[in-house]
């Protein structure tokens, strides 16, 4: 692929990169480059930046610019909408599930200003996403610690670290749980797992996929594919049946992430 420059590549099975896309290092050639399987990287994307790992069913839509000099890494089932900019100067580590709505931007550093004129605001500092995190779209983030589940509405603007399971709004954003209550609501396993059941009925096809409620129950050795619903996990096959049904799952239904 000629619109991709590095030192070592690896492109899971399945995974669609637009011939228009850009991925290369800061000056030349990346280091390290990591695409999951069953990903899709849109037109015109730029990834400039030496060390890209970004996991399994993950999309970057249309025009999203991600850059930096040190790693950017982003876990699995990740949604990120178009013309979204994502600076990894200081550093940037995404969770699993997270989903980063169009026209935002995530940045992990602020430099301009002319430091022999005594310009106070040169900084760069890692930013840290965790699981399950949503910016729901035109959210400008500066270098926080978003903890897992927690949510921000669309046009926030995020200087301050976001809790657990938290709502923010506004500008600068606020947490607006005590109006808006939390982005998860808590679901018992045995909920979960027949409603788990319901997916695949209404997939419509069950052979080669078993819903478990815990880890003990999976056999890591037959060709069964295994969803274990407590630990929101799953036995990789990459079975085309396995495929169609992570593919059905997402982006709303139910999100999990091989073992």
């Amino acid at each position: 692929m000629n619109n991709i420059k590095a030192d070592s590549i690896r492109i899971g099975k399945n995974t669609v990169i637009e011939s228009n896309a850009i991925i290369r290092g800061i000056n030349g050639n990346a280091k390290n480059i990591v695409i999951g399987d069953n990903c899709y990287i849109g037109e015109h994307v730029q990834i400039i930046c030496d060390d890209f790992v970004i996991g399994d069913y993950s999309k970057i839509q249309h025009h999203t610019n991600i850059h930096g000099y040190l790693p950017c890494h982003i876990g699995h089932n990740a949604w990120i909408g178009q013309y979204t900019i994502i600076d990894s100067i200081g550093g940037m580590r995404i969770g699993n599930n997270c989903g980063i709505g169009a026209h935002s931007q995530l940045w992990s550093h602020i430099k301009f200003g002319d430091r022999l004129e005594g310009c106070r605001f040169l900084s760069h500092k890692k930013m840290n996403i965790g699981n399950d995190v949503w910016f729901v779209g035109h959210c400008i983030v500066s270098p926080i610690m978003a903890e897992d589940k927690s949510m921000a509405m669309v046009g926030s603007l995020i200087t301050q670290d976001m809790k657990y399971n938290q709502i923010y709004a506004g500008t600068p954003a606020k947490s607006v749980s005590n109006k808006l209550g939390n982005q998860f609501e808590e679901i018992s396993i045995e909920n979960k797992f027949l409603r788990m059941k319901t997916y695949l009925n209404e997939f419509g096809s069950t052979s080669k996929i078993k819903i478990v409620k815990t880890k003990e129950e999976i056999n890591f050795e037959d060709e069964f594919t295994y969803f274990d619903i407590t630990n929101r996990k799953y036995k990789k096959t990459l079975s085309d049946i396995e495929i169609d049904f992570m593919k059905f799952l997402l982006p709303d239904k139910a999100k999990f992430v091989p073992y």
